[in-house]
């Protein structure tokens, strides 16, 4: 283990955060919970991410920060409010964050971005030296990854996750129900690129990452992106079911709303800071992944 023993975590409650939470405290780290209402716990430090507020006396000899929460894209349909929503609660929260670590003086920051930075990519293959997109998602990770960096005495890691795979929540808990009455299929075409990873490889992501010299962005996606075509095929052949019910595009569109265009849209991401600091993924290939997730 590294110098890193004490480590705060904002969006602890999340599909991500309990996770990572309940995996740091089985391998010794002590880990403490930023909460948005009034402590209950021992283990819970208040902050307000909207007002800049943060109990840092409580926080006193955190190494590490560990920053997850956000708005979520997929929760609601992107109103102008909401798309207001989406943007400052990772800029209000990052800089609150970031600043708590400069006035600490912690070893580590770990702040959430998202592959969305990239935009559409059609079947070009990116990595972390590629440049952002132009659409909505992707200026809202530039700014959240700018406001990262107001920190620079800190080391900081700029997390672009991918699709994370889970039964229990994520773009899987929604879809198994559907696939296992044999009502899934290919979403619009099909043919757009999804950059994926199993929650289990994306907890050994942030840790063997906190344990490495790494900073800057890293795409936390497996080193095997599909097509949603070959995603939804790999999920029905799991659950020994057929996938002939496409969503059309106007369908998703008209359900969705903007969040449309991440479900359609094609974003084939590759980890190259991972896999060159020779991190071994437990689950590299999609239909191997999706059985042991259901199993």
């Amino acid at each position: 283990m590294s110098s890193i023993k004490k480590i705060a975590i904002t969006g602890s409650s999340g599909l991500i955060g309990s996770s990572l939470v309940t995996q740091l405290r089985s391998t010794g780290y002590e880990v403490q919970k930023l909460v948005r209402r009034k402590p209950r716990a021992s283990d819970e430090v208040f902050w307000d991410p909207i007002k800049g507020e943060i109990d840092l006396t409580a926080l006193d000899g955190v190494d590490a920060f560990i920053h997850l929460a956000g708005a979520g894209v997929g929760d609601k349909r992107w109103s102008a409010a909401y798309r207001s929503e989406i943007l400052n609660s990772r800029l209000l929260g990052t800089t609150t964050i970031a600043n708590a670590c400069q006035q600490l003086q912690s070893s580590l920051f770990i702040s959430a971005s998202a592959i969305g930075y990239y935009g559409e990519t059609g079947n070009r293959t990116v990595t972390e030296t590629d440049k952002g997109g132009s659409d909505f998602l992707s200026v809202v990770c530039r700014e959240w990854e700018a406001v990262a960096d107001l920190a620079p005495s800190v080391r900081t890691i700029k997390l672009r996750t991918g699709l994370v795979l889970d039964p229990t929540g994520g773009a899987l808990g929604r879809m198994l129900p559907i696939f296992k009455f044999g009502l899934g299929g290919k979403l619009g075409s099909g043919k757009q690129w999804w950059s994926w990873i199993t929650l289990h490889d994306h907890i050994r992501a942030i840790i063997h990452l906190m344990n490495s010299k790494i900073e800057g962005p890293v795409n936390l996606t497996s080193p095997n992106p599909v097509t949603n075509q070959e995603f939804t095929a790999a999920l029905a052949r799991a659950l020994n079911r057929p996938a002939i019910f496409p969503a059309p595009a106007f369908a998703l569109k008209l359900v969705l709303g903007g969040f449309s265009s991440e479900v359609l849209g094609s974003k084939r991401v590759v980890p190259k800071v991972l896999l060159d600091s020779k991190f071994e993924f437990d689950y590299p290939h999609l239909l191997e992944a999706i059985k042991a997730l259901i199993d």
